[in-house]
């Protein structure tokens, strides 16, 4: 009876065995967005995060985890004499700045593993020992912060870089002409010549009368260049290198002067937005003061010495906002053009 007894208990628990569903363990970077809300809610207050606010908290994650593997690469390939103590690790990062960060940021929209919307920059802050994690908008963030927040977005922002065979005419409005508008055609499509300039042209469907064009000059490209901007990128001479030592000697670089130049047109077309007052809310205002941070001195020291001149994707060229009003006098915020994607450590913290 006993036996019985114990082969149907034995084959009920089976049977259960059987029936019970495994639940799979959360990811990495699933473990990332639980602990960002947990740091946000212990260092703020209580976050809800949409379904898209945590899909983009885990392309942070993966970014970020690349950035770091790469960053602590460099640093164990430097000369121990010239090292910096501090790894590129999980554990050296401050996990409270980045998770409110991480929140405002992805409440803006912005993807950090899409080309040109924001870029990630791991920076030592001194006071902590710890690496603070900075931000650096691409153009298309600025284009998503300012359709987000601005105040009377025009229906469409057409950019175009303008070439010496390129046949273009611009029309102020005047007494005469109540459209600002223009005229552009291209003479030769495979011989265009040399990049002379560009436009941006902000278009309103409902009201042409609000139409806006702005030229840039060759000059006003180029001035916008960073102080120490990067013969990959603009084009020019770079120091020559021989098993990693230089040789005295200077190497010509053409460089991607187009895509910089589109780049820079492209944020001032939107930087000029004005913003609209009743749509800030406290993520825009965690941005701006990252934003103002970032242009620190100090800040931008670190990234110039650190960052990665070689990774060459378009993604790092954060060139100079031009953040004009109207036909107000220039107000030009230089940043470096080499912030591009800093480093990628292993990630295995213990946090998450």
């Amino acid at each position: 009876m006993n036996t019985q007894n114990n082969t149907a208990e034995n084959t009920a628990k089976e049977n259960k065995a059987n029936t019970q569903v495994s639940v799979p363990k959360p990811t990495a970077s699933e473990r990332f967005t639980n602990m960002v809300m947990a740091e946000f809610s212990t260092g703020v207050s209580d976050v809800n995060l949409t379904n898209f606010q945590k899909k983009l908290c885990q392309s942070y994650f993966i970014k970020l985890d690349q950035t770091l593997k790469e960053a602590e690469k460099k640093r164990l390939a430097t000369s121990e004499q010239y090292r910096d103590g501090l790894a590129y690790i999980w554990e050296n990062v401050n996990m409270q700045r980045l998770a409110v960060d991480v929140v405002c940021y992805s409440a803006v929209g912005l993807d950090p593993l899409q080309p040109n919307h924001i870029n990630i920059i791991p920076f030592k802050n001194s006071n902590s020992q710890k690496f603070d994690i900075g931000f650096i908008m691409g153009y298309k963030g600025i284009e998503i912060k300012a359709k987000k927040y601005g105040f009377d977005v025009p229906d469409d922002v057409i950019i175009e870089i303008v070439y010496s065979t390129d046949d273009f005419k611009q029309f102020k409005k005047d007494r005469e002409t109540e459209v600002e508008t223009y005229s552009f055609k291209i003479t030769n499509d495979f011989n265009r010549g040399d990049i002379i300039g560009g436009f941006y042209y902000h278009v309103y469907n409902n009201d042409p009368r609000k139409n806006k064009i702005r030229v840039f000059t060759l000059a006003d490209i180029t001035k916008r260049m960073p102080a120490k901007a990067s013969a990959e990128f603009w084009g020019g001479e770079k120091d020559e290198y021989v098993s990693g030592r230089k040789t005295g000697n200077k190497i010509k670089v053409e460089g991607w002067f187009y895509e910089m130049a589109f780049k820079t047109i492209a944020k001032a077309a939107y930087n000029v937005i004005t913003i609209d007052s009743q749509k800030i809310d406290d993520s825009y205002v965690q941005v701006i003061k990252r934003d103002a941070e970032m242009i620190d001195n100090k800040v931008a020291e670190e990234i110039l010495l650190n960052a990665n001149k070689e990774n060459l994707d378009f993604e790092e060229a954060e060139l100079v906002d031009d953040d004009m009003r109207g036909d107000q006098s220039e107000n030009l915020e230089i940043k470096d053009n080499q912030s591009e994607n800093l480093g990628q450590q292993q990630i295995g913290g213990p946090g998450f």
